[in-house]
């Protein structure tokens, strides 16, 4: 029997993939580094541990990585934050998993603050029973430690118990690693092919989409 749904929050629960991608263009032009957005863009799903090292040099990602890291952190809050929104039917479909009797779980790379700022735009803070972010994890997705975190929170609730659901490649790779199941979502701009490719067992177009189809979905508990 199904008894948790484990979420990825940025480009799944929330519209912030592409928020993110201009935030991180426009760090590394503050620091003169030039990287084109839509490579950025694809990157979309780890956290900046994962991500800068695909677009800098180890000299200058050890010299430079922290502090390119803190200046998009504080940007993304003083310019992009405010900008977030829910994707239509998220609260309804946390209400449906309450509903079900299945824990709801949010498993993200993001910044606490960032995703308690995300719970109260999306109206899910009560309908939230664990969550765990950036700060819950030596390392971020594609690398497990994220879901493997969720995981401790919800003992003794197994993988196989479980299922995620999430939007890019990365949070499939990452579920996969920690024995999980994912449902995968296009909402934040991957395709199918990418997201079956990593491992989704199913995938819908966004929340909604998932909401409508629960019953026949591997969210729908045995």
């Amino acid at each position: 029997m199904l008894k948790a749904v484990i979420f990825d929050v940025d480009g799944t629960l929330i519209d912030t993939n592409d928020l993110h991608a201009a935030a991180w263009v426009e760090a590394f032009r503050h620091f003169g580094i030039e990287v084109p957005y839509e490579d950025v863009r694809r990157q979309m799903g780890k956290g900046g541990d994962q991500l800068m090292p695909v677009f800098l040099d180890p000299a200058v990602l050890e010299r430079d990585g922290e502090k390119i890291e803190t200046f998009r952190t504080d940007l993304f809050k003083r310019e992009y934050l405010s900008k977030a929104r829910a994707f239509p039917q998220v609260r309804a479909l946390f209400e449906r998993v309450k509903s079900a009797g299945q824990t709801s779980v949010l498993a993200t790379s993001g910044k606490r603050e960032e995703v308690d700022r995300h719970m109260t735009t999306a109206e899910i803070t009560d309908l939230v029973d664990e969550s765990t972010t950036s700060e819950d994890a030596e390392s971020s997705k594609p690398k497990p430690d994220i879901f493997q975190s969720a995981l401790k929170r919800i003992a003794p609730i197994t993988a196989d118990e479980a299922i995620v659901v999430g939007d890019t490649p990365y949070d499939a790779e990452a579920a996969g690693k920690a024995g999980l199941r994912t449902i995968g979502l296009l909402c934040g701009g991957f395709s199918e092919e990418d997201l079956r490719g990593a491992g989704c067992i199913a995938i819908y177009a966004d929340p909604a989409a998932l909401l409508r189809d629960y019953d026949r979905s591997p969210l729908a508990a045995d």
